[in-house]
């Protein structure tokens, strides 16, 4: 029978049960699909069925038949299902495309990135770039921009606005130990204060082009010698009176 398969979570390994949220060993949250192959009970996230031994991470897309290329190699683009995304894997430079919203998905759900942590475990290290080059969009063939994930994780992604974005090799999995080791956060604080450093840039700008704001100094005048020589003349000669 099937359920008699030992199941393990796909995020450290250790035995755990259906009924279980959460792995007592390193709470990552547990979440039970069926199996592609034999629709046995396996952990979202799992790379091999424990019933039948199906690589139940990599169950394909009914929904998106179209033959997509490789921006980075030319190889052909399988579909590919990782938990609860699809995504499309290339099987010759290992590189992968993410739709829109399954890009949102990974980046926003813990579960979600377990899942794609254990599909990319085995992924070699990305090609070191010697030059910047733009890839094309394997939908809509238009170039792509470049892009740092959230500005200071280091991992460049190639996106298309409307189709999705490419990662190279292990660049997803980059991604995700960036998201998990607190990288979001710490990129929504050096952006507030890149934010607030600007707004007083610009205020002291303002300040110093406008007339109206600088701060009005007062200036005390010594008197002249000339008009010090008068006084006295003035009260020497009413004074003899």
């Amino acid at each position: 029978m099937p359920e008699a398969a030992v199941l393990r979570c796909p995020g450290c390994g250790a035995p755990a049960t259906t009924d279980l949220h959460a792995c007592s060993h390193c709470s990552a949250r547990l979440a039970t699909v069926a199996c592609p192959s034999c629709f046995g009970r396996v952990f979202s996230g799992t790379r091999h069925c424990p019933h039948c031994g199906t690589r139940a991470d990599r169950a394909a897309s009914e929904s998106d038949e179209r033959s997509l290329s490789c921006p980075r190699c030319a190889g052909e683009l399988n579909p590919v299902q990782v938990g609860g995304a699809r995504l499309r894997e290339c099987a010759r430079c290992s590189g992968v495309w993410v739709a829109p919203d399954d890009f949102t998905r990974v980046t926003t759900d813990a579960e979600q990135q377990a899942a794609v942590l254990a599909f990319r475990a085995d992924a070699p290290p990305a090609p070191v770039e010697t030059r910047v080059q733009y890839l094309s969009c394997p939908v809509c063939a238009k170039l792509m921009n470049r892009n740092n994930f959230q500005r200071i994780s280091g991992v460049i992604l190639d996106q298309c606005k409307d189709h999705g974005a490419w990662l190279d090799a292990d660049e997803l999995r980059r991604i995700i130990e960036f998201i998990r080791a607190g990288g979001v956060d710490r990129a929504r604080e050096k952006e507030k204060q890149a934010l607030s450093d600007e707004r007083r840039r610009l205020e002291r700008a303002r300040v110093i082009t406008d007339p109206a704001l600088r701060p009005v100094q007062v200036v005390k005048e010594e008197p002249t010698p000339l008009l010090t020589a008068a006084v006295v003349g003035l009260i020497a000669f009413f004074g003899m009176d």
